[in-house]
């Protein structure tokens, strides 16, 4: 993420604005702390979720492993995907370990009448690849870690049903 020896390990979130994505009932406010303060093998993002909104689709990843710690408000987490799929109600000082894997799809809604604030602390491998559990697809990236897009020189959304001969020239 940095490789300024001389930024400041000290980040207050107050001092960083809010990235807002709106995709509709996908509503959400971040802020990279961890990108802030300089950190390169752990990140960590401070989310505000409204009420009956989500953020990211349900998914996985093959090559990180991602925590969810709740500050304030209610959330529900969906973990995992078909007949193994799971649903749990969240409140603050809950914290959620989400290992690599299809086991750990996951996907989180605001609940309750208050706006949820919560952690999402993720390892910052790259490459890795993100796989949209209910959509068959898979985000595959290279160049930068999770959250750093700038970076990137591989960055593609692809559906995990084509395929092509390896040897097919």
């Amino acid at each position: 993420m940095s490789d300024d020896g001389d930024q400041n390990p000290i980040v207050s979130e107050t001092a960083l604005d809010w990235d807002e994505y709106d995709h509709g009932d996908r509503a959400f406010r971040r802020k990279q702390l961890g990108a802030a303060a300089g950190g390169d093998e752990l990140g960590t993002s401070l989310y505000e979720l409204d009420p009956g909104k989500r953020t990211w689709p349900r998914h996985y990843h093959a090559g990180n492993e991602e925590a969810v710690y709740v500050l304030d408000g209610e959330l529900t987490l969906w973990l995992g995907t078909g007949d193994d799929e799971t649903e749990h109600a969240l409140e603050p000082g809950d914290y959620v370990a989400l290992p690599s894997g299809p086991d750990h799809a996951h996907e989180v809604e605001a609940r309750g009448e208050e706006t949820a604030r919560f952690l999402v602390i993720s390892t910052m491998n790259e490459p890795d690849m993100s796989v949209l559990a209910e959509r068959d697809v898979a985000m595959l990236f290279a160049g930068g870690a999770p959250g750093n897009y700038d970076d990137r020189y591989i960055s593609k959304t692809v559906d995990l049903n084509a395929e092509v001969d390896y040897w097919d020239e």
